[in-house]
């Protein structure tokens, strides 16, 4: 998850006005079947998806709470590494939580993609990490977004890195008769929701809204029990079309419901990969932060080459969160003024009340690279072309590796773009420590003037005309959008240290 979201969700979230009283549900089949009840919620739905108003960006936000018998799963031994998983049917719950649909207002802008999101709750609440991530590319191109309450955390509370602020919690009002029996069920919830993202005709969730295409998506904790559902649930749910996995580190998450906290899950693979037989198309972000491992073991154990249904994309000078996560998410509605963005990225070693032994990382290309992801998924999953294959970061040999790096301090390796192949400041996904939160934020340095001066002798002209270079470069590649052209180019500008270091 992007920890540092915890403090600014825990601020900015605000229960949802209104009674608790709804609509009479409506009843729709599933598979097995099954029953779902899915009852409208009147009111906006306690989450914070940004400091903006959804509307004023041409959508709608809506809040169904659905209803039925959950499954959960066992395997008849232990998991393997390879995460050739089969898993069986091990028990039945009864269950009730919430899903919160985005949707455009004008169904002539719906691009037929929905994007599902097991939201975060490694804070203690659910966190929209990859919608936060990547809005503005589903925004600008009409996606709908549905975001589930997967986890018990999130619904009645429970081991976290935060205070308890759970539904019931937070508004008990709206929220009390929501019931999770834990997290062996939390895959099938996760499936139902998939499910009723495709029904049509009563007790449709998405509106005058008909879905070509379901994808999944997961960061960080999320990003590990989407791993474990690729790996042993997907093959027997066949639910959604595409997973985009974002900032795993080594492990899963287990089947049996035991937290991802605390270390209570001792017994699952120290590394897992991804199982070879995908069913579907499944593409990974990995930043420097996952890669060599913070919180949990670097991914760098579970390293697998990309297959047919199968791509890794690393990213050089990024970490696990950054400013963009705490900072310039919240206000980056495509049309903030440029100087509040800028200001926004402006280097910071404050982090969550803590002050730190370096800035956070501070480098945009995270968020650019993740919304080409799901570009890239959703055209993978529409035409069978495959995205782009990207090199490894580069490691060193030691025990455990350590990321091998250029003469200006940054990665070697990996997606390339303008901000580690023709930068300003040196940025990584560690560098901080004292505590789990540091670390997940690593760190950034802004070059000093001399360093600039020697880098781009020709002054601010040289450095941008190196910066578009590597831009189109990456463009071309398939690793950034060419609709982020423009807004890159601004940002270059504007960034670039205020006097003219060639003189």
């Amino acid at each position: 998850m992007p920890f540092g979201l915890i403090r600014w969700l825990r601020a900015a979230i605000r229960p949802a006005a209104g009674s608790a009283a709804v609509a009479a549900a409506l009843w729709v089949g599933a598979a097995h079947a099954k029953d779902i009840a899915v009852t409208p919620v009147p009111g906006a739905p306690t989450i914070h998806i940004g400091a903006y108003d959804i509307g004023e960006l041409g959508y709608a936000a809506e809040e169904f709470f659905v209803a039925g018998e959950a499954t959960s799963y066992a395997t008849p031994g232990p998991l393997a590494p390879d995460g050739r998983w089969q898993a069986a049917p091990a028990g039945h719950a009864a269950y009730k939580t919430r899903l919160i649909v985005l949707r455009p207002k004008d169904a002539a802008r719906f691009n037929g993609t929905v994007a599902v999101e097991w939201l975060n709750v490694s804070g203690g609440l659910d966190a929209p990490a990859d919608w936060l991530m990547a809005h503005r590319e589903f925004v600008r191109e009409g996606y709908a977004y549905v975001m589930v309450s997967a986890q018990k955390v999130g619904v009645e509370g429970g081991p976290s890195l935060g205070a308890d602020m759970s539904l019931k919690k937070t508004n008990p009002a709206r929220y009390g008769g929501l019931s999770h029996p834990g997290d062996a069920f939390a895959y099938d919830i996760f499936s139902d929701a998939g499910r009723l993202v495709r029904r049509t005709g009563q007790g449709a969730i998405m509106g005058p809204l008909v879905p070509k295409r379901v994808l999944a998506a997961g960061e960080s904790q999320s990003a590990h029990f989407m791993t474990t559902y690729v790996n042993a649930i997907d093959p027997l749910a066949k639910v959604y079309d595409g997973f985009l996995i974002h900032s795993r580190f080594a492990g899963a998450a287990p089947l049996d419901g035991r937290s991802m906290m605390g270390g209570q899950a001792t017994d699952m693979p120290g590394a897992v990969k991804f199982r070879p037989d995908l069913r579907v198309p499944v593409l990974t972000v990995i930043t420097e932060t996952d890669l060599v491992g913070a919180a949990r073991s670097g991914y760098f154990a579970a390293r697998q080459p990309d297959t047919e249904r199968l791509r890794v994309w690393e990213v050089p000078g990024t970490a696990h969160a950054d400013n963009y996560t705490v900072q310039v998410a919240p206000i980056d509605t495509g049309s903030a003024p440029l100087d509040s963005i800028v200001a926004a990225y402006a280097p910071t070693s404050s982090l969550m009340g803590q002050k730190l032994a370096k800035p956070i990382n501070f480098a945009p290309q995270h968020h650019y690279v993740v919304e080409a992801a799901f570009s890239s998924l959703d055209r993978w999953v529409r035409t069978g072309r495959p995205p782009a294959k990207a090199p490894r970061i580069q490691l060193s040999d030691g025990s455990p590796p350590a990321l091998v790096l250029d003469a200006n301090g940054l990665a070697k390796g990996g997606i390339r773009t303008p901000w580690v192949d023709v930068p300003i400041a040196r940025t990584s996904g560690v560098g901080n420590g004292g505590n789990i939160m540091a670390s997940l934020f690593g760190s950034g340095e802004v070059f000093d003037a001399a360093t600039v001066a020697r880098l781009y002798p020709g002054g601010k002209a040289d450095y941008l005309r190196r910066f578009g270079s590597a831009l189109d470069s990456a463009i071309r590649a398939g690793f950034i959008l060419a609709a982020d052209r423009r807004e890159i180019l601004e940002l270059a500008a504007a960034m670039y240290p205020q006097a003219d270091l060639s003189h």
